[in-house]
């Protein structure tokens, strides 16, 4: 029997590009069940930069729940291009991410990544949000 894949829905943004940045993830089980979140603050950073970041956070929360296979969802179909193969990473900073993301999936039993449109990643914009909000609250910016 083949595990089932649990989904990750990540995101990041900017708040201009570059600006301030957030990372989101939600982990979902094969049945629908959120088994977590993540977000986090980014500092500066580009749209590029901030959803590889949300890709790396999902995967540190997939692993620390234990998960074997995983189905990355994205919102960004460049991301999606570039982790599959489908275009060539260029830019120094994104190949760094790039390289840092496929050793985090040597961790896993079996991956795929998959572009999903903006509406079914809500969650994880969401928390792409909080984020850069919360920041902005305990900074004064």
């Amino acid at each position: 029997m083949t595990e089932a894949c649990v989904r990750l829905y990540c995101d990041g943004g900017a708040r201009g590009n570059p600006g301030p940045a957030g990372a989101g993830a939600v982990l979902v089980a094969p049945q629908g069940k959120i088994l977590g979140t993540r977000s986090r603050f980014l500092g500066a950073a580009t749209n590029n930069v901030a959803e590889y970041r949300g890709v790396l956070l999902g995967l540190e929360l997939a692993r620390s729940h234990g998960v074997r296979r995983i189905c990355l969802c994205l919102d960004s179909e460049l991301v999606v291009r570039q982790l599959t193969g489908q275009y060539r990473v260029r830019h120094p900073e994104l190949r760094r991410l790039w390289t840092a993301v496929h050793q985090e999936l040597k961790h896993f039993s079996g991956w795929e990544a998959v572009h999903v449109p903006r509406r079914e990643n809500r969650q994880a914009d969401r928390l792409v949000n909080e984020a850069v909000e919360r920041h902005a609250t305990v900074s004064g910016g």
